[in-house]
């Protein structure tokens, strides 16, 4: 019953996100944890602004393949990275907005670094705009098993929290839950502009 509720807030998640136009053109995908061993993931090329159940795919964590031949998103692997390096982790959303593809390359170090922010009181745990926010940035890749240990790899010493960015590509974001995980987005798409417009303005 959790796992319907679940889906059924996935579904309304991807269809707030169409709306906000932050994955345009059947861009980004969307998973939630089924179990210890499987994900439901939005199945390739389809539009997040209309989709229904039946465009998710069981996926299995180990081998990122769904049964029956259905191609599930070309970047399953960083899902199912996710999942089963952090096991509390309930729903991963990955989204291709303007500010996240933007800022992504705007920023030329390793990770964009958020303070100052009221709203980063968004994001779980964090309870003061005084505290850094930091969101890695990888270099985009469409060899996705060898970004993922990229990933994993940088996660051995500074573990991955709320989200991270891939350069010229876009955010994935996750959370316990779908609640959460949309507030992260909600919370983190916020910043992103603030911070786009921040740069925009001192640098005039």
């Amino acid at each position: 019953m959790t796992e319907n509720l679940q889906l059924g807030a996935l579904l309304a998640a991807c269809h707030w996100i169409g709306q906000k136009g932050w994955s345009p053109a059947t861009g980004g995908n969307m998973s939630i944890r089924e179990g210890d061993a499987h994900c439901l993931i939005t199945e390739s090329g389809k539009d997040k602004g209309s989709l229904t159940a039946e465009d998710f795919l069981l996926v299995e964590l180990e081998s990122g393949l769904a049964p029956g031949g259905r191609r599930p998103s070309a970047e399953t692997g960083l899902h199912t990275m996710l999942y089963s390096r952090y096991p509390e982790t309930g729903a991963v959303l990955h989204t291709h907005s303007v500010n996240s593809t933007v800022l992504s390359r705007v920023e030329r170090s390793g990770a964009l670094v958020l303070e100052g922010y009221e709203m980063q009181k968004s994001l779980s745990g964090q309870t003061s705009h005084l505290d850094q926010v930091v969101i890695p940035i990888f270099d985009n890749s469409q060899d996705i098993p060898a970004l993922a240990q990229k990933i994993m790899a940088s996660a051995e010493h500074a573990p991955l929290q709320y989200g991270f960015l891939l350069r010229g590509h876009g955010l994935t974001c996750w959370g316990k839950d779908v609640a959460e995980a949309r507030r992260h987005l909600e919370g983190l798409e916020f910043l992103f502009q603030c911070e786009l417009q921040r740069r925009l303005l001192e640098a005039k």
